[in-house]
């Protein structure tokens, strides 16, 4: 798949007289805010026209009131009933399952902030629209890989990556000839707060404990899937549709300190490296301007406080999620789909106390051997497979209850 291009397209407001228009879908999480916190600084060169969110009626409030969009989305109707008498007015509102999709073209820049396989909707609406796509949402490409590059192949659409890895390694492919020239992708990871810890350890663990993270700041599901290297394993398969790259090219190290954000090595043995300090809103600035920089800094790194960058190989004996993610990009076809849909089940019911933290891999490894080897032929097959899995899934997790 190509991302990204160094001509056409929004140019971030560099020259265009006018403000770029911007949708943030998901506009109330972790993502969209600090997208709004980056769009405030600049309101000369962007200007929001949609926002929106599954129910969030308060946040989606204080933020109709303060970017004056021209439409608010909210996937519950009944949180969209409670939003309305809230809105300025002249405000527009679209409720139900479709409307994120529906903001999805209404700007010349969106951005996916939507958590889970939900935003894969959002994803196919705004490349097929021809849009750029600032994609912060994992799962689209998780799930429906050959799907979402049909759709931008169709419509024209770019995507510009918003995880800290992936923009990392789209600002190093800057500098390479051709897809030649790339040996190897190293992702990095922090090794989330059970980092050097053995099985032993982790036979109690809390959600609590879980869910803080050492230098990150994200939402329960993703800073769930950071503790299990979950979420490095789901990179790994969406550095493989983002870049083409195999997965024997694609590794992942453990990275404590979080600033060398990941890594392109070339076939003559140089290796750029993406530094900052851990700041989201560096890579959504990144997206958001592309292919300009953003003229303010985000993570700008002190070099005097710097004292070491340490390197070492993840224990996947302990850490078994990215094993199984390996497992299921080499597989293909809806194996992605299955494992991530699997994955979600399980990280929800540990949330929820109904599920151990190391019973999200058995989990997903049950639901994986039940795999049925379907191709990611189109929507409905993705859709299909992703039924199916959180079906199989919520099984095992029942049958881990009945178990304890």
């Amino acid at each position: 798949m190509t991302v990204g291009s160094t001509g056409g397209g929004p140019d971030g407001g560099q020259g265009a007289g006018r403000p770029v228009t911007v949708s943030l879908v998901g506009s109330t999480g972790s993502i969209g805010t600090q997208a709004v916190d980056v769009i405030a600084q600049a309101p000369e060169r962007f200007r929001v026209v949609a926002i929106g969110a599954n129910r969030s009626v308060d946040a989606l409030a204080a933020q109709a009131e303060a970017l004056r969009p021209e439409v608010v989305a909210v996937a519950d109707p009944d949180a969209a009933e409670a939003l309305r008498p809230r809105l300025p007015a002249g405000v527009r509102l679209l409720a139900g399952p479709r409307a994120l999709a529906d903001i999805a073209t209404e700007a010349e820049v969106v951005l996916n902030g939507v958590v889970g396989f939900a935003g894969l909707p959002v994803t196919l609406a705004a490349l097929g629209a021809g849009r750029r796509l600032a994609l912060a949402n994992k799962e689209s490409l998780i799930a429906a890989g050959p799907v979402v590059a049909a759709a931008r192949s169709a419509g024209g659409g770019e995507i510009v990556p918003v995880d800290s890895e992936h923009s990392a390694i789209h600002q190093c492919l800057r500098a390479s000839p051709g897809p030649e020239a790339v040996a190897r992708i190293v992702l990095t990871a922090s090794g989330g707060p059970f980092r050097g810890m053995g099985l032993e350890d982790l036979e109690a663990i809390t959600a609590a404990q879980a869910l803080a993270h050492p230098t990150w700041a994200m939402g329960p599901k993703i800073t769930v899937d950071s503790s299990t290297l979950m979420n490095k394993g789901l990179e790994v398969i969406e550095a493989h549709e983002l870049f083409g790259a195999d997965y024997d090219r694609i590794e992942v190290v453990v990275h404590p300190q979080s600033v060398v954000h990941s890594m392109v090595e070339f076939t003559d043995g140089a290796t750029l490296a993406q530094l900052s300090l851990p700041d989201m809103r560096l890579p959504i600035a990144y997206a958001l301007s592309y292919p300009a920089r953003w003229p303010a800094p985000h993570g700008r790194i002190d070099w005097a406080d710097l004292a070491r960058l340490e390197f070492a190989l993840p224990d996947r004996s302990v850490f078994r999620c990215l094993d199984l993610a390996y497992q299921a990009g080499r597989a293909g076809g809806c194996a992605p789909a299955w494992l991530n849909a699997a994955n979600e089940v399980a990280v929800a019911a540990f949330l929820e106390g109904g599920l151990p933290w190391l019973g999200i891999a058995e989990v997903v490894e049950e639901a994986l051997q039940d795999y049925d080897g379907g191709p990611a032929s189109d929507l409905d097959a993705v859709l299909g497979a992703d039924r199916l899995a959180r079906k199989h899934a919520a099984a095992a997790v029942d049958a881990h209850r009945g178990a304890r």
